[in-house]
């Protein structure tokens, strides 16, 4: 059986319970964007998304650079490769029990 870091799964999953975070996530997946630009997209305040962004940062599911002025987010390096097993391990055993 597979040993999983309860502290990283948590951090992971109260991450991606957002949709706002979720659609950051999206937005980042098709370019860098500075927190305004972010904020702005998703109708918030700066502070508001700053909240969000360092809730994905604590996860590692997005970096941020700030150059002059601009903070500027990207994706990070981590991957979501161990909670894409552990849902599809679940998904496997539900599926088998219905």
């Amino acid at each position: 059986m597979v040993q999983y870091s309860p502290t990283r799964f948590d951090a992971s999953f109260a991450a991606l319970s957002d949709a706002t975070r979720r659609g950051v996530l999206e937005q980042l997946g098709r370019a860098d964007a500075s927190i305004t630009d972010l904020a702005e997209k998703f109708h918030m305040t700066l502070t508001g998304m700053k909240k969000h962004v360092g809730v994905l940062e604590q996860a590692g599911l997005v970096t941020t650079q700030k150059v002059g002025r601009v903070r500027t987010c990207r994706l990070g390096l981590r991957r979501l490769e161990e909670e894409a097993a552990w849902i599809e391990r679940h998904r496997q055993l539900w599926a088998a029990r219905f």
